[in-house]
């Protein structure tokens, strides 16, 4: 049975954004049940989906893969006890998955992603060699006409200034062995979130990054 996102969902961190506290928090942890389940059932829908052209995700429980909403604030300047968004990650370093997807739920600014996110050295330096290596094979990933259609290129996020050691200065692929991430996102509007079948819809921009995924894996099976 596959299920859509509330508007009382987006509404809950609307207000939790406004009213990031315990007392808040605590006065309104039924519409917080709520919304947390509505968001399991929809990741249920979503995994189904996906499953339909990437099987080891089925595997996933939907449940396990919600990030906790309480924020570890020890060694943050930012006390605010509660993060207000609800984020899913079916495989990205869960079970054996080194690549996988993501689910960023929170208004105005949620977005799909997927790839490798903050891998182990170990990982990154195999993942780079692949790169390295494999080049033409890469870099046809990312000009596939889905794959554009959907995302703007790999994240930049702390991507080095110099090509790490281990690797010639002038590799050809040198701008892409400095990234430390092999991320795609894909900004998704209120309006998208809360449309009926989004998770169909929100499958079929997954699927455009499955190639990139087998890829950045392959080093591993």
């Amino acid at each position: 049975m596959s299920a859509d996102l509330k508007n009382s969902t987006l509404l809950f961190l609307k207000d939790l954004h406004k009213n990031n506290n315990r007392d808040w928090f605590n006065e309104n942890k039924d519409r917080y049940l709520s919304a947390n389940a509505n968001v399991v059932d929809f990741v249920e829908t979503l995994i189904e989906e996906i499953g339909k052209f990437d099987e080891q995700i089925l595997r996933i429980d939907a449940k396990k893969a919600l990030f906790r909403i309480y924020r570890d604030v020890r060694f943050s300047k930012d006390k605010s006890p509660y993060k207000t968004n609800f984020g899913a990650g079916l495989g990205m370093g869960k079970g054996n998955r080194i690549s996988g997807y993501y689910l960023h739920i929170e208004p105005g600014k949620s977005f799909l992603a997927g790839g490798v996110y903050q891998p182990e050295p170990s990982v990154l330096k195999e993942i780079r060699k692949e790169i390295s290596i494999n080049s033409k094979e890469f870099l046809s990933i990312l000009q596939q006409d889905e794959f554009r259609n959907n995302f703007r290129g790999l994240s930049v996020e702390q991507k080095l200034q110099r090509v790490p050691a281990g690797f010639e200065k002038d590799d050809p692929m040198a701008e892409f062995l400095k990234l430390k991430n092999f991320i795609v996102v894909h900004p998704v509007s209120n309006e998208a979130l809360m449309k009926e079948n989004a998770a169909k819809n929100f499958a079929q921009i997954y699927k455009s990054i499955k190639p990139l995924n087998d890829f950045l894996s392959a080093p591993f099976l």
